[in-house]
């Protein structure tokens, strides 16, 4: 683990360097080097999940005032999920500072999608313990938070029926979605939707599907129209 690298990323001055680098020890490290009785990540990560299912909790319940209990949970759940977690790590690097036995090395441990989601909880649940919850929000204000807004986790949230539901109270109203362009190698396509009503348009989302394209759409319009 790189520490000074890791704070100069974070903008982050650790006070217990040990406790970080705990963070990104993984168990097949500690079982082959039992002589600097290191501790894995494990406890850790238990506590991280508590944390980061607190802050996003909070974040919802202040941004969206008037959505209901159980689409708020929904929504958590797709932010606080594997993929999600998979994500935020690989965007900050994190693999390449773990430390891992030669066995789960040479396995592909280091990019493996549970283990980078585990070491991202730890890393949060360090935090919590080295600087408390006030930094642990700054860093998950900084990292997790933009992208619930620029709607990353749509395919959470059903923003299409939303949407329908609050156009519908104008029944001369209209709702279309056009796929107006597609992007990149087969394997890897975004499509870009847009949202028209009444041959208007009100609303353009980007996704991996067609369908995460059309609901970041509706999302736009929906953030536009209830504003």
């Amino acid at each position: 683990m790189d520490k000074v690298k890791l704070e100069n990323l974070l903008n982050i001055k650790f006070h217990n360097v040990d406790i970080i680098k705990q963070a990104f020890t993984h168990s097949s490290y500690v079982n082959e080097h039992r002589n600097q009785h290191a501790s894995d990540n494990e406890r850790l990560e238990f506590l991280g999940d508590a944390v980061l299912e607190l802050g996003v909790s909070q974040y919802l319940y202040r941004k969206y005032p008037t959505m209901p209990e159980g689409e708020m949970t929904k929504l958590r759940a797709a932010i606080v999920c594997e993929p999600s977690l998979e994500s935020f790590a690989r965007s900050l690097n994190f693999g390449e500072h773990i430390l891992l036995g030669k066995g789960e090395e040479m396995t592909g441990g280091r990019s493996r999608p549970a283990l980078l989601a585990d070491v991202f909880e730890a890393f949060l649940g360090a935090v919590y313990l080295d600087q408390g919850f006030d930094v642990a929000l700054q860093f998950l204000e900084k990292h997790v938070f933009p992208k619930i807004d620029t709607g990353a986790f749509s395919h959470g949230m059903d923003y299409k029926s939303k949407l329908q539901e609050l156009v519908q109270q104008d029944k001369n109203k209209k709702i279309e979605y056009k796929i107006v362009d597609e992007k990149g190698p087969s394997h890897n396509k975004e499509f870009i939707a847009e949202l028209l009503i009444n041959d208007e348009v009100v609303g353009e989302g980007l996704g991996r599907t067609k369908k995460e394209a059309e609901q970041r759409a509706a999302k736009k319009a929906l953030d536009k129209l209830t504003i």
